[in-house]
């Protein structure tokens, strides 16, 4: 679904260039708090999500490379947004699929320049918030089980696309360039992308279901629902000499604090390293079996006349443009290079973004280590 250049006007695109300006730095102070381990789960399961972020922005560009049919010369492939926040947290998401577009942009010319923030504002925020407010509410009412958790998933994930596709109508009603009637848009959007939301609900629900089954910890959207262990005796058991046994006073719950033993730090270093691993098989191998039809933005563009004033992209004769490395003849070597290429560059930046707030959150608590306690209410 990456607008390019030329279908939405300058202005409605610069509208949506501050609606994404404006939420990538919302979601900056958000993934501050989500990487230093505010809400559930704490720091500790903040010092697993943070080195993930950046291979979840990597594996997402991977998979997006994989396009699948979903109608008659029609295919689709991952937005990404639902699992993003779901494994790593609905602002740190966002920052990711920011990544990921912001990537594929500038150096492989999909998506337009002048609409990246078009792009960002329907493919990062709408997915996004659609996916975890659905995710959330699915958690609340469903029983507190991991296989909830990849229900969840896929529902959410499932619905996001649509969603995004309602947003692009809603964004062509303001600035389309052609004279399109926006209810035969609308109606062929959701329609196609409904169908795109059933691939994108299974990758996010598999991929969800597989970090929880070897490490449900590393799952941003499944802490808390742990339950910590409880030793409990046997009321028919007794003294030998038949007497009732005395119930034991209950400990003071600072002593049972004191005494429950801290939980041992697991490395992620196995998780990070097969994830990546998978990324790079999606992006330098199976994207090359991937299928070649228009995906459903460009096969809507196509059928109802939208891409009439499209552009070319600014970068469509950069060395790395429509994923394929300039001047290698091999198809299948020049688009796998082109894949790893992509995993590394958007790993290394995805990476740093995080690296850079988490720091920067440490550093804030550190200046003001009482950040964190209560203070009494001061009148203005």
């Amino acid at each position: 679904m990456h607008v390019p250049d030329g279908f939405i006007n300058a202005p409605v695109s610069a509208a949506t260039g501050v609606v994404a300006a404006v939420a990538v730095a919302v979601s900056l102070r958000g993934a501050r708090r989500e990487l230093a381990g505010a809400g559930p789960g704490g720091s500790a399961a903040a010092e697993r999500t943070a080195p993930l972020a950046g291979l979840v922005a990597a594996f997402i560009f991977a998979v997006q490379m994989l396009n699948f049919p979903v109608a008659a010369g029609t295919s689709g492939h991952l937005l990404g947004g639902a699992l993003a926040a779901i494994l790593v947290g609905p602002y740190t998401g966002v920052l990711c699929v920011s990544v990921v577009l912001l990537m594929q942009g500038v150096l492989f010319a999909d998506g337009g320049l002048t609409a990246l923030g078009v792009n960002i504002t329907d493919m990062a925020i709408v997915t996004t918030v659609v996916a975890y407010a659905l995710f959330r509410g699915l958690v609340k009412v469903l029983p507190r089980r991991r296989r909830s958790i990849t229900v969840a998933s896929f529902v959410a994930a499932l619905l996001s696309v649509p969603a995004a596709a309602v947003a692009f109508t809603a964004i062509y009603a303001l600035g389309g360039t052609a004279d399109v009637p926006i209810g035969k848009v609308f109606t062929a959007m959701v329609g196609v992308h409904l169908l795109i939301g059933i691939g994108e609900a299974a990758i996010t629900a598999l991929t969800v279901g597989a970090v929880i089954a070897v490490r449900p910890d590393l799952v941003y959207g499944a802490r808390g629902l742990t339950q910590p262990l409880e030793l409990r005796t046997s009321p028919l058991a007794g003294p030998a000499d038949g007497t009732e046994a005395a119930e034991p006073a209950p400990a003071p719950a600072a002593a049972t604090e004191a005494a429950a033993p801290a939980p041992a730090r697991r490395s992620v270093r196995r998780v990070w390293l097969a994830g990546l691993a998978a990324a790079l098989v999606c992006a330098g191998g199976i994207s090359y079996y991937a299928s070649a039809d228009p995906d459903g933005l460009e096969k809507v563009a196509h059928d109802h006349g939208i891409d009439a004033k499209a552009e070319d992209h600014a970068a469509k004769d950069s060395p790395l443009a429509d994923y394929s490395v300039k001047d290698i003849t091999n198809p299948r070597l020049s688009g796998g290079l082109a894949g790893v290429i992509g995993v590394g560059a958007t790993l290394a930046v995805g990476t740093g973004v995080f690296v850079v707030v988490r720091r920067r959150r440490s550093a804030a608590t550190t200046e003001r280590p009482d950040a964190g306690a209560e203070r009494p209410s001061e009148s203005v």
